[in-house]
């Protein structure tokens, strides 16, 4: 594989655990298997029926669990502390045999991005789970697998493309998640405040508050 299909492939399957880790290992197994890429050696284990098998039925838990408002919240919860760790562990079998420093280098990238990808669809999903319908929360969880699904074959497939297309989820990240961070944090509020545990929060504003730094004007006499 070229450098850039070793960049696609790694960081794919990085962001792609993120989102959902049972379905990057299912998928990346399967086409492994049937002979559809060809997996680097330290990556070959997830073609492993056992690997594939276990894989294949954490999907289908998940695939329920992911759809039930309230029980997703606290599967992703869980998952911060398994996503991360097995997107930068792909991330780093993913570049083959390299030199301790790359293979670092890469599990770090791989770790932040799959924290990144984790945590936008964390903070997406607890805003969604304030309707109290669920299809909303169906759409999103189905769109996710198909944008896993996807984009690991656009990493595979088109790795250029791939790239590209990360580079725009990055950026869209970067301003996306402070301003979850604050909506979450302003719904946590209104609801304790509700609860009589603290003060209704003020009106928000999705716009990050900034600091006036404009000296006072001083009247002369």
């Amino acid at each position: 594989m070229d450098a850039v299909s070793v960049i696609a492939l790694s960081m794919g399957a990085a962001w792609a655990s993120g989102i959902n880790l049972y379905a990057t290992l299912f998928m990346l197994g399967y086409m492994g298997m049937t002979g559809n890429i060809v997996l680097p050696e330290e990556l070959e284990v997830v073609s492993n029926p056992m690997v594939m098998t276990a894989a294949g039925f954490m999907y289908c838990v998940e695939f329920f669990a992911d759809k039930i408002p309230g029980v997703d919240s606290g599967w992703d919860t869980i998952h911060t502390f398994i996503r991360i760790p097995a997107g930068a562990m792909l991330a780093s079998s993913a570049v083959g045999d390299v030199t301790p420093a790359v293979e670092l280098t890469t599990a770090i990238l791989g770790g932040a991005l799959a924290a990144g990808s984790h945590s936008t669809k964390a903070g997406s999903r607890l805003l969604i789970n304030t309707s109290p319908e669920p299809v909303t929360n169906w759409t999103a969880s189905i769109s996710e697998d198909l944008i896993v699904i996807g984009g690991l074959w656009t990493a595979l497939n088109h790795p250029v493309l791939f790239i590209i297309a990360l580079v725009i989820f990055i950026l869209l990240m970067i301003w996306l998640l402070p301003r979850l961070w604050r909506l979450i944090k302003h719904i946590f509020r209104r609801i304790g405040s509700w609860l009589g545990m603290c003060e209704p929060p003020e009106p928000f504003d999705a716009k990050p508050k900034t600091i006036d730094s404009t000296p006072a004007s001083t009247s002369s006499d």
